[in-house]
């Protein structure tokens, strides 16, 4: 059989005569053909996880890389309009209309991305209800991939509420309601002994973040079983638009035990198993499966990120899979990098060192041990002193008091190192006056707790007294900007975890700052994947820690911001991937060799670009 004249590939060492015409071009992109020479592409000579030779650059964290054309279908017509990875809807030029059969199936306008993008925030604005507005996002999402991130990154301080906190608490409890279609992977204890082969029914081959989650504890929201599923679509979502990892490497799991929320057992539109939460050994099993397999699948490299796990899953998983795998807690580990990296900004504005400071905590759960551990490690690298003896420093306030050592036996054991030689102390107004804390740190999931007594309190013992109500969603916020403002007489420093508005107190604009887990996460990820990062090591927390606060500019303090604007939140992930990267070479636990001279440029080279490619 006489092979067509056309272009005739030669892919490594192998050979194989394949016909490359414009529509392979179309899913192949502009650089496939950028990197061919002489009928060859060129070999990036790295490793994929499983050790085959990482002939397309798939290991190459955020690039648009060349794929082997005959290993995909190649869409045209009206499949190509129904390919959100590839819909350009009305952007499609008159030659492209022509050379994939699209002439007819547009109305005959063509869009640049900007109108496109300009008409979709227009859109976005005229919705009143938040929820909608998020719903709009996810129908544009599977409509239009590239759109969708351009959408996001231009507009981020106005759109990340929209799809991560707080609304998307808002669309977890209701996704049953506005579940369209699947944006990830379901895994149930239907599946047992049968995980892989789910895996396997993804059609991205080449993953290299996973969020997973149980949907036992979202947000400060509760057990909101399968429907959970909108954290891991969010927080990836984020990784892309905020760190610039590409979609196509990014897999949303839901692993669904049950629930133990009746009124989502009696919902009859529960998209979930409806049945009460497995635990125990059935639990481990199913966990244990699923981590196995995911190693078995996509390898020693796959970054698994936990989110919203219950506190007594999330530590034991940690401690569990940490030294075997590439494992992250968010809750846990995130909130910790996001919450020091603003106190090492604040002391600009309250002076002294870490060690200096006096740290009291309401909530000692996944967020507030974390926190204080992080706190107590970066003190002790800065002091060169016991992680023991800085963890005096810290007190915490539980449902049942401050935990003191006369508590020690019923304590959790997550709890049991912040059990320090006190009298007991019932309330956080007492624990305050007790402690005398400089930093007053909210992370109890539980609203209005930061009393107005409790604030005067701070700021009768405080110059500028540091206080951070983290939880989410707003709701949930310990006390609100206006109140921490108001009740310190605008003395506070104020940051929440959820976003709040300006506040003008006696003709002065405050800022509050956001301590946001977006900020870390997703340069964190960029940074372990474009070094090959095989294991997550506490001193890389520590190096985006601080690259975080080195963002944070005089104009940003002038304002009362221990955080930077989300405006530049692209440089900022490159700068914290950069340190983070830097930190695993340091440890000897990258596997990219050999290291890229500069990282933060290799950072931003590595960043995914939403902008529309030529399809000609």
């Amino acid at each position: 059989m006489m092979i067509p004249r056309r272009k005739i590939l030669k892919i490594g060492t192998g050979f194989l005569g394949t016909r490359v015409d414009r529509k392979v071009r179309t899913l192949m992109g502009d650089s496939t053909f950028k990197d061919m020479k002489n009928g060859e592409i060129e070999s990036q000579n790295s490793g994929v996880a499983g050790g085959v030779e990482d002939m397309y650059g798939e290991d190459t964290a955020a690039q648009d890389q060349p794929i082997t054309p005959w290993a995909i279908s190649v869409a045209s017509g009206h499949t190509l309009l129904r390919d959100p990875r590839h819909n350009k809807g009305t952007a499609f030029t008159e030659k492209e209309r022509d050379a994939h059969y699209l002439r007819g199936l547009l109305p005959p306008v063509i869009l640049s991305q900007e109108l496109q993008e300009k008409k979709m925030i227009q859109n976005i604005r005229n919705y009143e209800v938040p929820l909608q507005k998020y719903m709009a996002m996810m129908d544009l999402q599977e409509r239009n991939e590239r759109l969708f991130y351009k959408l996001l990154i231009d507009n981020v301080e106005e759109l990340l509420p929209i799809v991560y906190t707080p609304v998307v608490g808002e669309a977890c409890q209701k996704y049953g309601s506005i579940f369209r279609r699947p944006q990830g992977l379901y895994i149930s204890l239907k599946e047992k002994g049968r995980i892989l082969e789910v895996l396997k029914n993804w059609p991205e081959k080449s993953i290299q973040v996973i969020v997973v989650t149980d949907g036992e504890r979202i947000l400060g929201l509760g057990d909101l079983g399968c429907q959970g599923m909108g954290i891991p679509v969010g927080k990836l979502a984020l990784y892309t638009a905020l760190g610039g990892v590409r979609p196509s490497v990014c897999l949303p799991i839901t692993i669904d035990v049950g629930t133990n929320n009746q009124k989502l057992l009696d919902d009859e539109f529960y998209i979930g198993l409806k049945q009460k939460r497995a635990t125990g050994q059935e639990y481990a099993e199913l966990l244990e499966e699923f981590m196995s397999a995911v190693k078995q699948n996509y390898g020693e490299k796959i970054l698994i990120q936990f989110e919203d796990f219950a506190n007594h899953n999330a530590f034991e998983l940690l401690s569990k899979y940490r030294n075997s795998h590439l494992v992250f807690n968010d809750d846990i580990q995130g909130t910790a990098s996001v919450v020091l990296a603003g106190l090492i900004a604040s002391l600009k504005l309250v002076g002294g060192t870490l060690a200096d400071h006096t740290f009291l905590f309401l909530g000692a759960g996944e967020a507030g041990t974390g926190i204080a551990e992080l706190i107590a490690l970066e003190i002790s690298k800065k002091t060169k002193t016991p992680v023991e003896e800085n963890r005096k420093k810290i007190w915490l306030v539980d449902s049942k008091g401050l935990i003191v050592s006369s508590r020690k036996e019923s304590l959790q054991h997550f709890k049991q190192p912040w059990a320090h030689e006190h009298e007991p102390v019932k309330s956080l107004l007492d624990a305050v006056k007790a402690i005398k804390p400089t930093v007053l740190i909210g992370t109890s999931g539980v609203g209005k707790t930061f009393t107005k007594d409790v604030v005067e309190a701070m700021a009768s013992l405080n110059k500028k007294p540091l206080i951070l109500a983290l939880s989410n969603p707003t709701s949930q916020a310990e006390c609100t900007a206006e109140e921490a403002y108001a009740w310190s007489e605008g003395r506070a420093i104020f940051a929440s975890g959820s976003p709040f508005d300006p506040v003008e107190y006696n003709g002065k604009l405050y800022v509050p700052g956001q301590a946001n887990n977006a900020y870390i996460f997703p340069g964190f990820g960029l940074g372990i994947i474009m070094s090959g990062t095989i294991r997550v090591h506490d001193d890389m927390l520590l190096a985006a820690s601080e690259a975080l606060a080195a963002q944070v500019t005089q104009e940003n303090y002038d304002k009362g911001l221990i955080y930077p604007p989300f405006t530049s939140i692209r440089k900022i992930s490159a700068n914290i991937a950069a340190k983070v990267a830097a930190k695993s070479y340091e440890l000897g636990l990258a596997s990219r060799l050999p290291r890229p001279k500069d990282l933060v440029k290799y950072a931003e080279s590595c960043m995914y670009s939403p902008t529309y490619r030529s399809y000609l």
